[in-house]
């Protein structure tokens, strides 16, 4: 990974977390969705991708990064920390499905820290080409950035601009766990 490669998210952010979510609360969640929006939601899954970079080299990837505990920010973290290179990306450009949008604002969750088993995080030289071999073969995909000198890891909020922080707990333990609650 260097700077002025292109930064693109395979699958979506949180996808997985929000159908563990719905799979633990899911009667609490027919009090708000229908039942029909809830069970689609389980029945949906996630496209299981394999952060195995030989496979995605082929399609134009020279990085991987799978995504799992802590989201995609944490792999954003992770992988621009493992190349001591900055990132500047848009959190407006990744993938999250509306399931996890609403589903997070009925928990508080921010669904780019939560468990996103199944999304990947790739570097690439063309973004423009592996989203098009990605969805060539029925993977959603986008381009959400650039690899940058320096180390900084600047967020583009849409009309503000602000800094990656460390990562922090998965946000999928503020259902699973929830403080205060009796966990014996």
């Amino acid at each position: 990974m260097r700077p002025g490669q292109d930064l693109v998210v395979a699958g979506y952010a949180g996808l997985s977390g929000t159908v563990v979510t719905v799979k633990n609360k899911r009667e609490e969640l027919y009090q708000w969705f229908s039942r029909d929006y809830v069970d689609r939601i389980l029945d949906s899954g996630n496209m299981e991708l394999e952060g195995d970079l030989e496979k995605w080299k082929e399609f134009g990837a020279s990085e991987c990064e799978p995504a799992g505990e802590g989201g995609i920010l944490k792999a954003l973290w992770d992988l621009s920390g493992a190349y001591m290179t900055g990132i500047r990306f848009s959190l407006l450009e990744i993938p999250v499905k509306q399931e996890t949008i609403e589903i997070c604002e009925r928990y508080d969750l921010n669904p780019y820290r939560l468990f996103s088993t199944g999304c990947l995080l790739f570097s690439a030289d063309n973004g423009g080409d592996l989203v098009h071999a990605l969805k060539e073969q029925g993977i959603h995909a986008a381009v959400i950035g650039k690899v940058t000198g320096g180390i900084k890891r600047i967020i583009d909020h849409g009309e503000s601009v602000g800094y990656l922080d460390r990562p922090s707990e998965d946000e999928l333990y503020k259902v699973l766990c929830p403080k205060g609650a009796d966990n014996n």
